[in-house]
């Protein structure tokens, strides 16, 4: 990946609906090369795709909490249980194994505080493997949705 390569991801990163004559005309390069490129760049994986970005509030998602989750046992059967479980709900936007205590850190909306504590009765604390669940709210995004330092 040399500096025409950055410039392109930081480019899409700011507006991936760019047309590639856009981008090309961004990046200082002819259609053809910059085309090659982003295409490399899509089939190597450095890209691994497109989406809209969404204000959650604007869709009725107004509630939004932490949720730090230790678990009882961490065999490789349990873990991947638990794991694949956290795929099939939908409120939890992002799920990141950690190191130490605890063992996750969820991210999870919903439309308000009840709605938040019908998923954690019914959906999180039968999550497979599960000893505690600790949460809380976010008050305010400081730093939401930022670009990679390229």
């Amino acid at each position: 990946m040399d500096d025409v390569d950055r410039k392109i991801l930081s480019e899409l990163q700011k507006d991936g609906r760019l047309t590639v004559t856009e981008l090309a005309a961004r990046v200082r390069l002819s259609l053809s090369p910059c085309h090659r490129r982003l295409r490399e760049l899509e089939q190597s994986g450095v890209i691994s795709g497109y989406r809209a970005i969404l204000d959650a509030s604007a869709v009725g998602l107004t509630f939004e909490a932490l949720v730090f989750v230790t678990m009882r046992q961490e065999d490789r059967d349990t873990v991947a249980a638990f794991e694949q479980a956290l795929t099939d709900i939908p409120q939890i936007l992002q799920a990141q194994r950690l190191f130490g205590d605890p063992d996750y850190l969820l991210r999870v909306v919903t439309a308000d505080l009840p709605a938040f504590q019908r998923l954690y009765d019914d959906k999180l604390s039968t999550l497979p493997g599960v000893q505690r669940l600790s949460s809380t709210l976010v008050m305010k995004h400081v730093v939401h949705e930022r670009s990679l330092p390229l």
